[in-house]
């Protein structure tokens, strides 16, 4: 029998959603690909494509094709424990980089630099769980040990970049990947925790980290068409010391992105169209043709949200955490939803937000 109707013999359903690795209906299926043997639980299964979270939280996919030998390994799936993804991380890159784990990660990096990457990492995490839990946002804990890699040199992190097919707009030094559910990025600082390089450093670990955490936790969900202003409007939110830090920047001034309020304004000069907000919330192409003003508006729309409307803004949350692993989100239905949150009247909830955005000092 080949093996797409193997696999819905073996127990997978029919609905191809995204189920939590320690669902009780999770199971774990073994297959013999390309010289390897995987064990993961397959999310969804078509005639062309098969996709498979593998036990240290990567996902994998692949024509059933491509299968030799494959069977149910067993009833249950049981990800990765911390010793398991650690000896992973080792053999994957030991001894150019050596692995520090913290509660909830381990960070591959270079030797002798584990406090300084390890702890922020994990003190990242915290700070974002606390922003949530006090605005009445419940997160689960991770299913997974959560990773991150931190090269040394560019070079080094441009090959990996390169194995793992992902192709790097110029001047980027970090990005998270959903596929492989780590964090991946260079040292702009060269080991100096000094430098003016290594404030650079801080702003893409605080984007790429609050990424990570949101689709680990139940922010997002993984594999789901989540509005791209959703996902860059949370991470350049917490790139603001005041957000990430606010114990020690306690101030509301301290949680303003100033350089995506200059952006901002730079595209309300430009001749930004009314209800702007409103473009990002029926589709992505903002993003593609104009990322820079796409950026700023979802930082300035999530910032006005989380300020003057936190319980509908995490409720929206909650709403596009919903939605079908693998499933299309039309921007009419991406219309309807937000509408069921925030009402039927953009034009006046832009006048609020543009008066709000105005009287940032």
């Amino acid at each position: 029998m080949r093996l797409f109707g193997r696999i819905f013999s073996l127990g997978l359903m029919s609905c191809p959603a995204i189920a939590l690795a320690t669902d009780p209906g999770a199971w774990t299926l073994s297959v013999d690909l390309r010289g390897k043997r995987l064990e993961g639980f397959p999310l969804q299964a078509t005639n062309t494509q098969v996709s498979l979270l593998l036990r240290d939280g990567q996902m994998v996919e692949f024509s059933p094709n491509e299968v030799r030998d494959f069977k149910r390994e067993s009833s249950s799936f049981r990800p990765f424990s911390a010793g398991e993804l650690r000896a992973e991380l080792l053999r994957a890159f030991s001894p150019q980089l050596e692995v520090t784990g913290t509660g909830h990660y381990l960070v591959a990096h270079p030797r002798g630099q584990g406090a300084k990457w390890a702890e922020r990492f994990e003190e990242l995490y915290r700070s974002m769980v606390t922003y949530f839990k006090v605005r009445g946002f419940k997160m689960r804990e991770p299913d997974f040990p959560l990773a991150a890699i931190v090269w040394g040199q560019r070079e080094d992190f441009l090959r990996y970049a390169a194995a793992e097919g992902v192709n790097l707009p110029p001047g980027v030094i970090g990005y998270y990947s959903a596929m492989t559910n780590r964090i991946t990025l260079y040292d702009l600082a060269a080991g100096n925790n000094d430098s003016e390089s290594w404030q650079q450093n801080a702003a893409t670990v605080v984007h790429e980290a609050t990424h990570q955490t949101a689709f680990n936790t139940g922010v997002h969900r993984r594999f789901a068409t989540t509005p791209t202003w959703v996902v860059e409007g949370l991470g350049t939110l917490f790139e603001s010391r005041g957000v990430w830090d606010s114990r020690k920047y306690p101030r509301f001034e301290d949680r303003i992105n100033r350089e995506q309020l200059v952006n901002f304004r730079a595209y309300l000069k430009a001749g930004r169209s009314s209800p702007g907000f409103m473009q990002i919330v029926a589709d992505d192409r903002l993003f593609r043709t104009n990322p820079l003003a796409a950026y700023a508006e979802a930082w300035a729309f999530t910032f006005y949200l989380v300020e003057r409307e936190p319980r509908k803004y995490g409720a929206y949350l909650a709403k596009t955490a919903d939605l079908d692993a693998f499933g299309d989100y039309s921007s009419q239905q991406r219309l309807a939803d937000f509408h069921s949150i925030f009402g039927t009247n953009p034009r006046m909830m832009e006048a609020d937000y543009l008066r709000f955005m105005e009287g940032l000092k």
